[in-house]
């Protein structure tokens, strides 16, 4: 037995993207230090950037682009996630270009344009740019309006332009329409990158291989076989720095539209005839749109919320959501999530689909646990077995990546006993452990024109529509039990209820 992955398109399949030059707005923040940089690195260590590549960051910082270098060089060496090769970085730096200016003031974009011309004349980048806005979601629609007027939006002999925008696209079903309607007027749809960093883990973009590559799973994969789905996205941080933010958004907001659909979607969408851009994410809406909307009543009873209070998380003592820096003494923000939602097509007829997320929760864990429906008791009615185990399959996300599958076997002994036992896959162990900020992927799909792991403006309205419902009922009733749940525990009461009123229970994670 080989360790070896297998390609089926060949040794020869992944090559250097196509020569361009990153532009960052935003440069001087955290993503830029803590992801951005970093995941170039690691593609320039896999030999997945061009030899003609360059990079431009644009914030209001005023410093120079020497000074840029040696913040960023500074920054590397707290943020590279493996040892640091001299003459690698060496290069890397030499690509590395700053300009300074307000993102809404014209006369930034007229330096931009200036400084792309000479990059492009000392690196040969063959005039093709992509943007990277990583920047608060306010300048998101003035930055695109900006870089066409400019005239660096558009695309002519044979150079190709894109944009890479951050979350949150929009706070709500309207404003997302609204932002897809501004960007439009500069931009094609096949120029748009919405996107979402949970799809750059290996674990989700493996979900596609997982079910479609292999022979055994496909054919269980529908309601005759599958119970429940459980999808859980927990991390034991609160607000940290971001209690601003958080207050204007929640947990809601912050990660149903984007990261929950994207997980709901790969694993319940139907095969695509390709793995083109368009035909998987045209059976990812698919999904979206089958999705019950929820009434007002649904709302009441098929969805919980709730705000952490003090508690203690790993033997030490944490404060409450409430005493959070720049949060509301009286805040009824949600920091923690529960769902249920239903498929309504032939697939998912009847199965529900049990979401959760939180802030301050016991451990930092994102998976999805496929539960199986028990099989027929009658065989073992004469033997002291009471119950059968259920067959569980669960796709562990971060921190480690892996999949479990769990199923029953006798205990050895005369007596016929069955104990539940496991079959584990660890990436770290079986491919061996990478070096990754998660990013690396989905920069590297921008440079090489393949939009399958971004989301499409339908895509993301869809998602927002799932939830509309949601904020506006919680909208019109506030909530009068904040803060319902302490620090260090899965989540209030009434979440465990969502799943027993169903004869069901969350996953023990850990089991």
């Amino acid at each position: 037995m080989t360790n070896k992955p297998t390609s089926a398109a060949g040794e020869n399949a992944v090559r250097p993207a196509d020569p361009c030059v990153m532009v960052i707005f935003g440069a001087a923040g955290d993503l830029t230090k803590r992801k951005l940089i970093p995941a170039l690195y690691n593609l320039a260590k896999g030999d997945l950037l061009s030899r003609e590549f360059a990079v431009v960051g644009v914030a209001r910082a005023d410093m120079s682009t020497d000074d840029f270098r040696k913040k960023i060089a500074s920054d590397m060496q707290e943020f590279a996630t493996s040892k640091i090769d001299s003459d690698l970085w060496e290069w890397l730096e030499r690509r590395l270009y700053y300009v300074s200016g307000n993102f809404n003031e014209p006369a930034t974009y007229q330096k931009l344009q200036t400084a792309l011309a000479g990059v492009d004349e000392a690196h040969g980048v063959h005039g093709n740019y992509f943007f990277y806005l990583a920047t608060a979601p306010d300048y998101f629609a003035d930055i695109v309006t900006q870089l066409g007027t400019a005239g660096l939006a558009r695309e002519e002999a044979g150079q190709w332009r894109r944009v890479i925008i951050e979350k949150p696209f929009g706070r709500d079903l309207d404003s997302a329409k609204l932002l897809n309607r501004q960007i439009k007027e500069t931009l094609e749809e096949r120029q748009i990158y919405r996107i979402d960093h949970y799809l750059g883990k290996e674990t989700v973009q493996n979900i596609l291989i997982f079910r479609f590559g292999n022979g055994i799973f496909e054919p269980i994969w529908n309601r005759r076989y599958i119970d429940h789905v459980q999808i859980t996205a927990a991390e034991k941080v609160g607000v940290e720095q971001r209690g601003g933010y958080y207050e204007t958004s929640g947990a809601l907001r912050d990660m149903a539209p984007n990261h929950l659909s994207q997980l709901i979607t790969l694993t319940a969408m139907e095969p695509p005839i390709s793995f083109a851009a368009n035909e998987v994410r045209d059976e990812q809406a698919k999904i979206l749109h089958a999705i019950q909307p929820l009434t007002p009543e649904d709302v009441l009873s098929k969805t919980v919320r709730g705000q952490y209070g003090e508690g203690e998380i790993g033997g030490e003592r944490v404060p409450g959501y409430r005493v959070e820096q720049n949060v509301s003494a009286s805040s009824s923000t949600e920091t923690f999530v529960a769902l249920k939602l239903m498929i309504d097509n032939w697939r998912w007829a009847d199965v529900p689909f049990y979401l959760r997320t939180g802030k301050r929760l016991p451990q930092r864990v994102t998976e999805i646990a496929i539960q199986f429906k028990r099989a027929p008791f009658v065989l073992f009615r004469n033997t002291p077995i009471e119950r059968l185990t259920q067959n569980r399959l669960v796709i562990h996300i971060q921190p480690d990546e892996g999949i479990t599958l769990r199923f029953g076997a006798k205990v050895p002994g005369p007596v016929v006993q069955l104990g539940a036992v496991e079959m584990k896959f660890d990436y770290a162990d079986y491919f061996g452990a990478t070096s990754s900020t998660g990013y690396e992927r989905l920069l590297y799909d921008c440079m090489a024109g393949d939009a399958t792991l971004f989301q499409r403006a339908d895509m993301v309205e869809a998602g927002w529509s799932v939830i509309a419902p949601i904020l506006d009922v919680w909208q019109a009733l506030a909530p009068r039990t904040f803060p319902n749940y302490a620090a260090g525990s899965w989540g209030p009461r009434e979440a465990d209820e969502l799943l027993e009123r169903d004869g069901r229970r969350w996953r023990s994670i850990g089991e």
